[in-house]
């Protein structure tokens, strides 16, 4: 890979600050501001040394997710491309239980699909095809995200960007999946859509057309990202496509619901 900037030395600190931080509910100054020559490269290194050292300690991989993918969101933070980051097994919560708001530091909620892949997708030329044939089904998903990282620095006053926000795992925190599995096969998945309330308001509504065009795009573009490191998605991991609706802010009491119409419903409570 190029680009890189940072040593191994420093790439192992800034995992620990980003572990310690998640840990403490205390969040540290953007390392882009401390950093201004950090490249992409680095911060993904910085994302996959976070893991690794959450794996060390027994953590296991659930699957992993894909952040940023609507023009909109791409715009704000000045990219062109998606992000990634990985899910594990503490991150995964149960439809309809209670989410103990003390894990997470301000959580947001998302809606997305979630694909469930039968057999294992990699290389340089994955398609959307690809992304569809190897995927055993498509459920309904909610994405709790969170940050580690300051979205302003208050030193400088300078705004955190992409490159912390990878570097923080995506900003993943939780996973929620639920409501009715289905084939992709004959499926019209740009169709598939979502009603998300909060307290019995609803607050976001969203097509899956909106990731991409199509959600097994941003499938089919993280396989492709992960080429260059030699990694692709192993079978039986669940990749979240994308959202496809804003994040909604959650506070302890919150009671949510993600409506996907004929496909279920995902219900949760904030505790």
């Amino acid at each position: 890979m190029t680009g890189e900037t940072f040593d191994d030395r420093l790439v192992a600190q800034l995992a620990q600050e980003l572990d310690h931080a998640e840990q403490t509910r205390e969040r540290i100054r953007p390392f882009s501001v401390r950093y201004p020559g950090m490249q992409i490269e680095d911060a993904y290194r910085i994302n996959q040394a976070w893991v690794d050292l959450k794996r060390e300690r027994g953590r296991t991989v659930f699957g992993h997710k894909i952040g940023l993918t609507s023009r909109a969101m791409q715009q704000a933070a000045g990219i062109t491309e998606p992000d990634y980051g990985t899910l594990l097994d503490d991150m995964v919560f149960e439809q309809g239980s209670d989410v103990p708001a003390a894990r997470f530091i301000t959580p947001k909620v998302e809606v997305e699909l979630a694909f469930v892949l039968g057999r294992r997708l990699e290389g340089a030329q994955t398609t959307i095809f690809d992304v569809l044939s190897a995927t055993d089904y498509v459920v309904p998903a909610i994405e709790i995200i969170d940050t580690r990282v300051h979205p302003k620095d208050a030193e400088t006053g300078a705004a955190r960007k992409v490159l912390d926000t990878i570097s923080d795992n995506a900003a993943n925190a939780g996973i929620i999946v639920g409501g009715l599995p289905a084939k992709p096969d004959g499926l019209d998945l740009r169709r598939i859509g979502a009603l998300l309330s909060r307290n019995g308001v609803i607050e976001e509504t969203g097509l899956a057309a909106g990731v991409l065009n199509h959600p097994a795009n941003g499938v089919a573009w993280l396989v492709r990202r992960l080429a260059p490191w030699g990694q692709g998605l192993e079978a039986g991991e669940v990749v979240l496509g994308g959202s496809f609706t804003r994040p909604v802010e959650a506070a302890p009491g919150d009671v949510f619901n993600a409506d996907f119409g004929e496909f279920g419903s995902i219900g949760f409570r904030f505790v």
